[in-house]
C-alpha cells in the first residue's frame, strides 16, 4: 500500500483528495459526481453480446479444438489468459458461439456461488457460452479497464437486480441497462492506472498475510504432532513404535489400537419420511452438517440439527456421554471434537468413549496428528470414506494418563497462542479487503480525485 494510504493508520479512501467541483448526479445512492463527469447506460458506450455451446454430440466441434471457449467459472480470474476448453473453427461456424476481441469485459450472467455478476478482462481472442456476456467498449468513449473496475465495485448491486435463487440469472438487457458514470476518457485511464497499482499493492499485502497464516497453521500442526508422538521431555529414551506415521516414541509409552483404549460407537439418522421424528427436537445430534464447525473447534456444545426423543427411540441413534470424542468417517475424514454434554450422532460419525487408559483431550490431538495416515487409507476412493475395518486398525500412542493430561494442556496453551495471532492477521486481511473495495468504489464514483496520484 502506498505511504499516503497507510501513514495515517486508517484504511480509508477518504485520505485521498476530492475533486474541486461537484454537481448533483440525480441518483440518491450516488449523491454528487465531479462536474465534468457524465451519466449513461452501458448500451450507450458498448456492444453487449453472449455466446453459445456447440453441440456436445458432435466430436468434430471439440476434438482438436484450438479456439478458447469460456464458461462462467473463467471470470473467477481477474484476467482471462487461457480457458479450460477449446472448440474447433467448425464449431464456431455451426453454433451461437462468437469470436470475441481482446479486452472484452466478461460478466457472468449465471454461475455457482459468488460467480454470478463477477467481471473479468479477456486477454486473448476467445469465444464463450450463454452463461457469459461480453461487453465490448467503444474505445473513444469508455476504457475497458475503467469499466472492469466499475463493474467489480457494483458487484453486490448487480447481483441484487435478480432474485436470491441461484437459478435466477442476469440477462443481456439487464447488463445493457446498467448505469455508469463516466469521466473524460483520459481520466478513465488515470483512474484505471491508479487502481491497478493500488489494488496490486493491497493484494500483495493480503497474499503475504495469507502466507503467514499458512505457516502458522503448519507450525501448529507440527507442534501437535511432535507433542503427541514424542512427548514433552526431549531427554527421554526413544524406541521404534513399529508404526510408520508415529515413528519413534518414548520408550515408556505403548502403542494400542484405539478400540482397545476407547469404546467405539456410532449412531443413526431417524427416518426423514416420518415427520413426527423431527418435531420437538431437543437432543443434540452430530452429523455431517457440523463438519464446518468441527474443522475449527476442539469442543462441540451445539449442533446444526437436533433429533427428538421419538426419533431416537425409533432408530439406532442413542445418547452418548459427555466428553465423547466424535470423529467424521465420511466426506471430510477425521474431523474431531469433544462433546461437552450428552449427544447423539449420525451413522457418518464415529464416537469414541474413552476408558481409564486414554484422556479424551489427548485422543483428540491424536486424530489431529494422523491426517496423512487417514488420507493414505482413503486414497483412490471415489467417495471419501474410511471403512470400519480400517477404523478398527487405527492406533494411538499411549503415555501414562497423567502425562497425557500434561501433553494435552501444553498443546492447548501453545495452540491458543498461535490461534490468537492467526485471528489478528485474519482481521487485518478482512480490513484490507474492505479498504480495497472502498477505494475502488470511491475512485469510480468520483468521491476521490486520483488524477495526479496516477502519475506518481
Amino acid at each position: 500500500m502506498s505511504a499516503k494510504a497507510s501513514d495515517s493508520g486508517e484504511n480509508s479512501p477518504m485520505k485521498w483528495k476530492r475533486y474541486p467541483v461537484y454537481k448533483p448526479s440525480g441518483v440518491e445512492w450516488l449523491g454528487e459526481i465531479p462536474k465534468d463527469w457524465n451519466a449513461g447506460k452501458i448500451r450507450y458506450f458498448c456492444k453487449v453480446l453472449t455466446g453459445g455451446t456447440p453441440n456436445r454430440d458432435h466430436p468434430e466441434f471439440w476434438e482438436g479444438g484450438t479456439i478458447p471457449w469460456m464458461s462462467s467459472g473463467e471470470v473467477n480470474n481477474r484476467l482471462i489468459t487461457d480457458t479450460t476448453e477449446k472448440i474447433t473453427p467448425h464449431a464456431l461456424e455451426n453454433s451461437n458461439a462468437k469470436l470475441l476481441p481482446i479486452n472484452s469485459v466478461m460478466i457472468a450472467l449465471n454461475g455457482q456461488g459468488r460467480t454470478k455478476g463477477m467481471a473479468a478482462i479477456l486477454q486473448i481472442s476467445a469465444s464463450c457460452n450463454q452463461s457469459l456476456a461480453a461487453i465490448i467498449c467503444n474505445s473513444r468513449k469508455l476504457h475497458y479497464f475503467y469499466l472492469y473496475h466499475y463493474l467489480r465495485s457494483r458487484y453486490k448491486e448487480i447481483r441484487g437486480l435478480v432474485g436470491d435463487d441461484e437459478r435466477d440469472g442476469l440477462n443481456l438487457e439487464i447488463v445493457r441497462s446498467l448505469p455508469i458514470y463516466l469521466p473524460p476518457l483520459p481520466e478513465q485511464f488515470s483512474i484505471a492506472t491508479f487502481l491497478d497499482r493500488e489494488t496490486a499493492r493491497i493484494d500483495a499485502l493480503i497474499e503475504k498475510k495469507e502466507r503467514q497464516i499458512e505457516l502458522l497453521k503448519e507450525k501448529r500442526a507440527a507442534l501437535i504432532s511432535h507433542a503427541i508422538t514424542k512427548g514433552l521431555d526431549h531427554s527421554v529414551k526413544m524406541k521404534d513404535s513399529g508404526v510408520d506415521w508415529l515413528g519413534k516414541i518414548p520408550a515408556h509409552w505403548t502403542v494400542e489400537r484405539i478400540k482397545w483404549v476407547a469404546k467405539l460407537d456410532s449412531g443413526h439418522t431417524p427416518s426423514k419420511q416420518v415427520e413426527e421424528y423431527w418435531i420437538d427436537c431437543n437432543i443434540p445430534w452430530v452429523s455431517l452438517n457440523d463438519t464446518g464447525y468441527l474443522k475449527n473447534h476442539d469442543y462441540i456444545a451445539e449442533t446444526s440439527q437436533c433429533i427428538s426423543e421419538l426419533g431416537m427411540a425409533n432408530s439406532s441413534a442413542h445418547l452418548l456421554p459427555e466428553r465423547t470424542v466424535v470423529f467424521t468417517r465420511d466426506a471430510t475424514i477425521g474431523l474431531a471434537a469433544i462433546t461437552t454434554r450428552p449427544m447423539a450422532v449420525s451413522q457418518h460419525i464415529i464416537a469414541w468413549i474413552c476408558g481409564s487408559k486414554i484422556w479424551p483431550d489427548y485422543l483428540l490431538f491424536v486424530f489431529y496428528s494422523m491426517t496423512q495416515e487417514l488420507e493414505r487409507l482413503t486414497m483412490g476412493s471415489t467417495i471419501k470414506t474410511i471403512g470400519m475395518p480400517d477404523v478398527f486398525e487405527l492406533v494411538t500412542p499411549v503415555p501414562p494418563l497423567e502425562e497425557q493430561k500434561k501433553i494435552a494442556d501444553s498443546i492447548f496453551r501453545k495452540k491458543m497462542q498461535i490461534n490468537k495471532i492467526v485471528e489478528k492477521i485474519s482481521e487485518s486481511i478482512v480490513e484490507l479487503h474492505e479498504y480495497r473495495s472502498a477505494l475502488i468504489s470511491a475512485a469510480v464514483t468520483g468521491k476521490i480525485d486520483v488524477r495526479q496520484e496516477a502519475k506518481a
